[in-house]
Order: structure tokens, then C-alpha cells, then sequence
């Protein structure tokens, strides 16, 4: 009698969902401390734009059924279940330029970027 046996094929980690730059950090702390004291940052894509992709930000009181927390740099964010699979991989940063601030993000998924920057696609 023969007897088989497969090796197990090894796994490779995947990246974290999202990672918060210090900068971002820092900044969502202050929000976190005063006008949105207790609620969370959950942020989401929609589809829009010239490019089909935009990312959403929104506050909420409490992490919902279809988020994943993630904690990062002392801050926690929550990312929409039904975009993690776009923003696997995200940095999430905030810049201040000349005439803007704001948040923005690194995302190794992205395929290109409509002109004006403001959507993109995978």
C-alpha cells in the first residue's frame, strides 16, 4: 500500500491593508481630538471621475459590520470591506502645499490617473 503526501505550499504575507504615514498620523490625531472628537475616519472607493475610481472619506461614530479596522502609528482608520481589495498595499499621507493640504495616498494597485488627479483606476 502507497501512501502520498503533500508537502503544504507556503504562503506568502500579504501586505498590510493600509499604513498611516507619521504625517497623516499626527493629523488625525489632532482631528480625532477636536471637531471629531469620538467618531473615525472610514474610507471607502467610489465610482467616479474620468479615470472610474475616487477615493471617499467620511466620518462615523463606530466601526460598521462591513469595515476593517485598521491601527496604525497610534490612530486607528477604517477601510469599507468592499474596497480593501483596491487599497491592499495603501499609504495613506497628508501634504501641505502652497494652496492645498490634504490627504492622499500611495497605492501600488493603481493602473493610471485621470489628468486632473482626481480618480484613477486598477
Amino acid at each position: 500500500m502507497s501512501t502520498t503526501t503533500a508537502t503544504p505550499r507556503k504562503t506568502r504575507a500579504l501586505p498590510p491593508l493600509m499604513q498611516v504615514t507619521e504625517t497623516a498620523a499626527e493629523r488625525l490625531r489632532r482631528l480625532y481630538e477636536s471637531g471629531e472628537q469620538g467618531k473615525l475616519l472610514r474610507i471607502g472607493v467610489n465610482t467616479k471621475g474620468c479615470s472610474g475610481l475616487s477615493y471617499d472619506m467620511s466620518w462615523t461614530d463606530a466601526p460598521g459590520p462591513g469595515d476593517e479596522v485598521v491601527n496604525d502609528k497610534g490612530v486607528t482608520v477604517l477601510v469599507d470591506r468592499k474596497a480593501s481589495l483596491f487599497l491592499i498595499g495603501t499609504t495613506m499621507d497628508y501634504e501641505v502645499k502652497a494652496l492645498t493640504s490634504g490627504f492622499t495616498f500611495t497605492n501600488p494597485n493603481e493602473k493610471g490617473r485621470c489628468g486632473c488627479g482626481e480618480s484613477f483606476h486598477v
